[in-house]
């Protein structure tokens, strides 16, 4: 396997913290782990040529690939399902009782390959039908890998990933295609906008949301960043509006303004 150098690392490290807010200064063993093979079966005999191919990539789907490869997290459908307990149960009845224009605002922030938005519009579908609601429910879903969204955008995964799910669900909302695969049907495709954000950027949304999910995202970025991006999740959404983070992840070591409801939960204040 290709050896990674101390510059080498520092080249790539620094350019995603730089550029991304994603911080691999102690993912040396991952780095090498995640890119080695690959990289030698792109004919590259070292890092720091790989390295310069993909950032010149004027398509930047290698510099997006790159950085998938070194940041997605293994996902799937209902994954730390209390989540979604609480969204159901809590979540959306508060929103239901003050809803005056039908437009629901969602956020799923750093959605990887779609389960999280999907089973996300999945609960909100099933409420809307449950109270018979009719409301503009389209979850945004955003990630920095283009990769990550195609795949999302496709809706279509193997018969495996379903598993996490009710049988109810998956025979509702997902069609058998070709290849022991399952698609999404259109109507839960509609549902989900995939958009391609980075974090740190100005968010610059319209309106507000009643509800942000950003879980195990925040665990690749430095303290000072996470600050910041809570700041901005905070005034992105509306008084009580929800933000959800990982169940290995918590705002307490970072100054923020949100009321605490329950581990990895919080609220803005009403």
């Amino acid at each position: 396997m290709t050896t990674l150098t101390d510059a080498e690392f520092h080249e790539i490290t620094s350019y995603i913290n730089r550029n991304y807010g994603v911080s691999l200064e102690k993912k040396r063993m991952l780095i090498e782990g995640r890119l080695g093979s690959y990289i030698h079966s792109l004919g590259f005999d070292n890092y720091h040529d790989y390295f310069e191919y993909a950032k010149n990539d004027p398509t930047n789907r290698e510099a997006s690939n790159l950085l998938n490869r070194l940041t997605t997290n293994h996902t799937f459908f209902l994954r730390e399902e209390k989540h979604f307990e609480v969204y159901y149960a809590t979540v959306l009845p508060w929103i239901a009782d003050g809803m005056s224009d039908r437009d629901l605002r969602v956020w799923s922030a750093g959605c990887s390959s779609g389960q999280e938005p999907y089973t996300l519009s999945i609960v909100t579908l099933n409420f809307l039908q449950e109270r018979g609601l009719s409301w503009d429910s389209v979850i945004l879903a955003t990630d920095i890998s283009e990769s990550a969204l195609e795949y999302g955008s496709r809706g279509v995964y193997p018969a495996d990933e379903l598993e996490t799910l009710p049988s109810a669900w998956r025979d509702k909302w997902f069609e058998k295609v070709d290849g022991g695969c399952f698609r999404v049907n259109k109507t839960l495709r509609d549902s989900v906008a995939f958009k391609k954000f980075n974090l740190l950027d100005e968010f610059g949304m319209k309106r507000p949301f009643h509800v942000i999910m950003c879980r195990n995202v925040m665990i690749y970025f430095n303290s000072d960043t996470r600050e910041r991006l809570v700041a901005k999740f905070f005034d992105a959404l509306r008084p009580g509006g929800y933000l959800f983070i990982g169940h290995s992840e918590s705002l307490s070591a970072i100054e923020n303004k949100f009321e605490y409801v329950r581990p990895s939960v919080y609220r803005k204040p009403l």
